[in-house]
C-alpha cells in the first residue's frame, strides 16, 4: 500500500506504524494537514478517478468531540424523516484520527472496488469505522458485519 506523508512532523513511516493491521486497498493513501478556523473536525474523501484517498488531520492538534452518525431509521409519515442513532466519540490524537478516517474512506473504497455497489452509504462507513477504529486488526469480516443493521447487542445474544 502506497502511503505518502504531507503532514508536518509526521513521517510516512509514522503514517504506516499508525495504520498497521487495518485492511489494505491499491489505492495510494496521502496524509494532509487540515487547517481549521474554530475548531478541529474530520475530513477525509476517497477520489476513485485518482485511485486516493486523502486522510486529513487538524492543525494545530488538539483533542476533540465529533458526534457520529452510524444508523437512520425512517419516521413514519409523510416526507422523508429519519431518527438518527449517533454516538459521540473523543478523539485524542493523531493516531485515533488517521485511523477512522482510514477505516471510513476504506470502506467506501471496498463498496465501489470489491462489491462493486454504491459508494455513498455513510452510515455503513461510519458504522464500520467506529466499531473497528482502536482495535488492532481489522478484517473485511468486519466491513461485512458493518453493511448488516443489526445492533451489537442483538449479535452478542445470537
Amino acid at each position: 500500500m502506497a502511503i505518502r506523508s504531507e503532514l508536518p512532523g509526521f513521517s510516512t513511516t509514522q503514517a504506516r506504524g499508525v495504520l498497521e493491521g487495518l485492511p489494505r486497498c491499491d489505492y495510494e493513501i496521502v496524509i494532509k494537514p487540515l487547517r481549521y478556523r474554530w475548531a478541529p473536525h474530520l475530513a477525509a474523501r476517497c477520489e476513485f478517478e485518482e485511485r486516493r484517498i486523502v486522510l486529513q488531520v487538524p492543525i494545530p492538534f488538539r483533542a476533540f468531540k465529533e458526534p457520529v452518525i452510524y444508523a437512520a431509521r425512517r419516521k413514519r409519515g409523510a416526507g422523508m424523516r429519519f431518527a438518527w442513532a449517533s454516538e459521540t466519540v473523543y478523539f485524542r490524537g493523531r493516531r485515533d484520527v488517521l485511523r477512522f478516517l482510514y477505516c471510513h474512506e476504506w470502506m467506501h473504497w471496498y463498496l465501489h472496488e470489491v462489491l462493486g455497489k454504491g459508494s455513498s452509504a455513510e452510515t455503513a462507513c461510519d458504522r464500520f469505522a467506529l466499531r473497528n477504529f482502536r482495535r488492532r486488526y481489522v478484517t473485511t469480516d468486519d466491513a461485512d458485519l458493518a453493511l448488516k443493521r443489526r445492533s451489537l447487542k442483538a449479535r452478542a445474544s445470537v
